[in-house]
């Protein structure tokens, strides 16, 4: 099986990855940064990156990773970069504090090669401060596809527990893997709800991130009337693909914002192959060749598949949505 290799890496780096995060949550240098952007960062954005930078490297040392953080400014706060190569050694026992630096920099390649991972260590940073839903998301791209992803939601429940790791591999299917280890691989499916009436979104947790104003006029057209899911992260992405929600929308409310990479590879590919469709609000498919940035795409429509043309409907008949 193609890239039978690279899936399973990129599914032990992220459960390597979501030990440091699940371990930071619990209280553990829980202390944040703030980048340029305002957003924020800590120290298991940081150790995440550094846990999968290093596997890929060790795998495929000749694989450039486009990934959201890098070590400078960890390296204006020494205390900070201590707690995070602290982290990272309890995964790997002789880890220095510039070999972590150097691990995280790996992250930092920044235009389209024919292949290439992309990687978002923690998303959904401001959710994993409320102890709530965030992502580990790792997608390998060849040719301008996304060929293999592994999107894992530690703190997303199903009937195993809590912590799940969603992985695709293009026209092999999603399917789904404790968190904790081992196999026992299940396969997920997209829901069946065809009617959209009968659908139900999913959508950001803050407002800030997609337009709730304008979902909620897609919903009143649909003539939804479920309560929408709200989550963190590309988590979202996984609820759609296991069937508990049928649409998300990704409608910015910043004119001019194009979509990074990184936010989308992973739980693009889970839900396409778990059955379900992902465009943007045109319909047009993400095209992931231009970069760090969808520059070619406006917006995100992810939906089971069968209520997909209903949703790109509503969004060109409601004034301002697309």
């Amino acid at each position: 099986m193609k890239y039978a290799k690279e899936l399973r890496t990129a599914v032990e780096a992220v459960r390597r990855a979501s030990r440091i995060c699940r371990s930071v949550q619990s209280g553990l240098n829980g202390r944040a940064l703030e980048k340029d952007d305002q957003s924020p960062v800590t120290v298991a954005d940081f150790g995440s990156q550094a846990v999968i930078c290093q596997a890929l490297e060790s795998a495929f040392p000749d694989d450039p990773i486009i990934g959201e953080e890098d070590a400078d400014a960890l390296r204006k706060h020494p205390e900070m970069l201590e707690q995070v190569a602290a982290e990272v050694r309890r995964h790997i026992s002789d880890a220095a504090s510039e070999a972590v630096c150097a691990w995280i920099d790996r992250g930092n390649a920044d235009r389209y090669e024919d292949r290439f991972w992309t990687l978002d260590p923690i998303d959904g940073t401001k959710g994993f401060l409320r102890g709530e839903q965030y992502a580990v998301a790792l997608a390998l791209l060849v040719g301008g596809r996304v060929e293999v992803a592994a999107l894992a939601c530690p703190n997303l429940r199903d009937e195993t527990g809590t912590g799940v790791v969603f992985a695709a591999h293009r026209d092999e299917g999603t399917f789904r893997l404790p968190l904790a280890g081992g196999e026992g691989r299940t396969p997920v499916h997209v829901s069946s709800v065809s009617h959209p009436s009968e659908a139900r979104f999913c959508e950001s947790v803050e407002s800030a991130h997609s337009s709730h104003d304008e979902a909620a006029a897609v919903a009143e057209f649909l003539g939804i009337g479920k309560e929408p899911l709200r989550l963190d992260s590309q988590a979202k992405y996984g609820v759609v693909a296991r069937g508990d929600a049928e649409i998300y929308l990704r409608l910015t409310r910043h004119t001019g914002y194009v979509e990074k990479i990184w936010d989308h590879a992973s739980g693009a590919l889970v839900i396409e192959e778990a059955g379900g469709r992902v465009t943007d609000l045109k319909g047009r498919m993400l095209d992931f060749s231009r970069g760090i940035r969808l520059e070619g795409n406006a917006g995100i429509v992810a939906t089971n598949g069968h209520v997909h043309d209903h949703v790109l409907e509503a969004l060109e008949r409601i004034p301002g949505s697309s």
